[in-house]
């Protein structure tokens, strides 16, 4: 299974506020050669690191792709682009944040390539809640934990909630 975490806090001019962001982008994974298998609920998450920013919504798709990871991760940043993600600072505010999260169970630590599974997944409670709604028995390749697992050893300050409980592991 191959997952990507999709993320905005910043309104769009032509698509609206974050969680209609969040629908056109997986709209537009989808018509960037991936197969849309899979997506979350869309989650409500405070910035990490904590800051002023407005909040995030996030989620998870599921996809198939042909592409390899590098590839992928090229379509992903040509869809930033598409949705004016402007790359300022660090942890900036932005209209669209696309991560490869995983990549089946490649592991890749290479500088040339992508870090897979994401580095810093496991300690985002806005990755790993969203990847439960869509794979609950998903086990980190390097660190064999569980999802559930990786969920219980987040900080207990990074809140997460769901925006509408009605959409669980919606079929695309």
């Amino acid at each position: 299974m191959i997952f990507i975490a999709v993320g905005s806090n910043l309104p769009h001019p032509k698509h609206g506020g974050p969680i209609d962001v969040c629908d056109a982008a997986v709209v537009a994974i989808g018509g960037a050669g991936c197969r849309v298998l899979n997506r979350s609920r869309w989650f409500r998450t405070a910035p990490v690191p904590a800051s002023d920013q407005p909040d995030f919504i996030n989620g998870v798709v599921s996809v198939e792709t042909t592409m390899n990871p590098v590839a992928l991760l090229d379509s992903l940043h040509r869809i930033e682009a598409q949705f004016d993600r402007i790359r300022s600072v660090p942890n900036a505010a932005r209209t669209l944040d696309l991560d490869l999260i995983a990549y089946g169970e490649t592991v890749m630590k290479s500088p040339d390539s992508p870090v897979l599974p994401h580095p810093r997944m496991t300690d985002r409670a806005f990755v790993l809640y969203p990847l439960r709604d869509v794979a609950p028995d998903w086990v980190h390749p390097d660190r064999l934990h569980s999802v559930s697992e990786l969920i219980d050893r987040l900080p207990a300050d990074q809140v997460c909630v769901p925006t509408d409980i009605h959409d669980v592991g919606q079929d695309v």
